[in-house]
């Protein structure tokens, strides 16, 4: 998000299609390491040719900065970092666990500070992890992917949205700075004993949804719990209503290659945020809401739905048990391909600085490979590639649902970057806008105005960029 994520790009970068519809079963998909001709080094200078072996590394203490605070992910990450220090017990993990905003707002002092981490967590694309590349403080992992084989255990898609180009100027191509453990997606859940009571029948369709909304608060129950204090929850709720009016359209636009911002799709998706507050579909006072405190007001029965991502599942089913039911968001039309907002959770990546990247790249490998897939599922947690614990899990359980909706967005190519990737200043402009749409402060005109003046400027200077970057034909570079 996983993160109680964000997370969307510029200028002719390559698409992000079927996320995983060449992946969770055909997982050979070919990349090679290296095209742009980087390398990941050793510790001597040379070229990593090898798999490390971190036995052989001496006393280490290795310093790993993340975001996964949330009962599922933090539940799997420290049963592998006990796991990984098992295996090799002259390596200690030096664990600095933070909230996303915590992470966001302390990361780049810390990586150019003096003495940086190993390992970060680090967002895709450009706010953070193509400033972070610009800045020369992240390493490249090219040869690591050969070496670990991540190249064969991710597909292309995947490995594609931790790459920046060799100039710093794009990513979704280039040198590969990171991989990431986890699958993620905007679902909605419902809390089945409210919807009972109402009589509400979990949607089908997006129409059954919306008209449920109503039933739900002519019954005295609140339709949607929401709480956007944190500012970056309007992200995932405006990007699921864009979604279902743009689909492919907005993906575009976050890849640097659709219409933009100043849409109909924009505007009507902020309208319909504005009339759900009107209406009292979302709380009263949302942008004065804490997000883990709608997420606790729902699981305690205040509230009919919840929309937000995967990396919730294990929380919300400790507090509700078998109340707790999850879907993707549903299509126009019942049985239709689903769209929603998602990708996979924040890139782990190796810092350009740090003194022990051959044990960096080992724990990066451990934390990802086949087994700690299945121990993320142990945890409810969704790995970027199930492995087979997931296909263990029973389809009639809130885990089975969240797997299955992976699946079927991943066959329909109906996965759309989050927004706030699309350009350096973007979460800002947006969570900003977003507020205002929600006090009602702000139009939905203003707010696809303001957008696409963000999003217009830095497209101007990506094409100034790459103008700058293209020799003439009669002064070849």
């Amino acid at each position: 998000m996983g993160r109680p994520r964000t997370g969307s790009r510029g200028i002719r970068r390559r698409a992000v299609p079927a996320l995983l519809a060449a992946g969770l079963a055909l997982l050979a998909t070919a990349c090679v390491p290296g095209t742009d001709g980087s390398m990941a080094y050793g510790p001597g200078g040379g070229p990593a040719t090898a798999v490390p072996d971190p036995a052989k590394a001496g006393k280490v203490t290795l310093t790993v900065w993340d975001q996964e605070i949330r009962g599922g992910t933090n539940g799997e990450l420290e049963q592998l970092n006990k796991e990984f220090h098992r295996k090799y017990p002259n390596v200690t993990i030096k664990r600095v666990a933070r909230s996303f905003n915590d992470l966001k707002t302390t990361l780049k002092l810390a990586v150019s500070g003096n003495n940086p981490p190993d390992v970060i967590q680090a967002n895709q694309g450009y706010p953070d992890m193509v400033s972070f590349v610009r800045a020369g403080l992240l390493a490249p992992l090219d040869d690591y992917a050969g070496i670990y084989a991540w190249n064969t255990r991710y597909p292309n898609t995947l490995l594609n949205l931790n790459r920046v180009s060799a100039d710093g100027t794009d990513f979704g191509t280039g040198r590969l700075y990171g991989i990431s453990q986890t699958g993620e997606y905007i679902g909605l859940y419902y809390n089945k004993d409210v919807l009972a009571k109402a009589g509400v029948q979990p949607p089908r369709t997006w129409g059954e949804f919306t008209e449920s909304l109503a039933r739900l608060k002519d019954r005295g129950q609140q339709p949607i719990q929401f709480g956007n204090l944190d500012k970056y929850p309007a992200i995932h709720t405006f990007g699921v209503l864009q979604d279902q009016l743009a689909g492919a359209e907005a993906r575009d636009t976050v890849l640097g290659r659709g219409p933009g911002f100043d849409t109909a799709a924009t505007k009507d998706a902020a309208a319909t945020l504005a009339d759900w507050t009107k209406r009292g579909y979302l709380p009263k006072g949302a942008n004065g809401l804490g997000y883990d405190d709608a997420a606790k007001k729902f699981s305690s029965g205040d509230g009919g739905y919840l929309l937000t991502g995967t990396w919730q599942l294990a929380d919300l089913k400790k507090a509700m048990g078998d109340k707790l039911g999850m879907m993707t968001p549903p299509p126009a039309s019942a049985g239709a391909a689903p769209v929603t907002t998602g990708g996979q959770g924040l890139a782990w990546s190796i810092t350009s600085r740090s003194k022990h990247p051959e044990v960096a790249a080992a724990y990066l490998d451990f934390i990802t490979d086949e087994h700690a897939a299945d121990v993320m599922t142990a945890h409810g947690v969704l790995p970027a590639v199930p492995g087979a614990a997931a296909e263990r899990v029973k389809p009639d359980t809130v885990d089975g649902q969240m797997i299955a909706g992976w699946k079927r967005l991943s066959a329909a190519d109906g996965l759309v970057p989050y927004l706030d990737y699309s350009t350096p200043t973007f979460f800002d402009t947006i969570t900003a806008g977003l507020q205002g749409v929600i006090s009602g402060k702000t139009s939905p005109e203003a707010f696809a105005a303001t957008l696409q003046k963000d999003y217009g400027a830095f497209m101007r200077k990506q094409r100034e960029r790459h103008a700058a970057a293209t020799p003439s034909p009669a002064e070849p570079r």
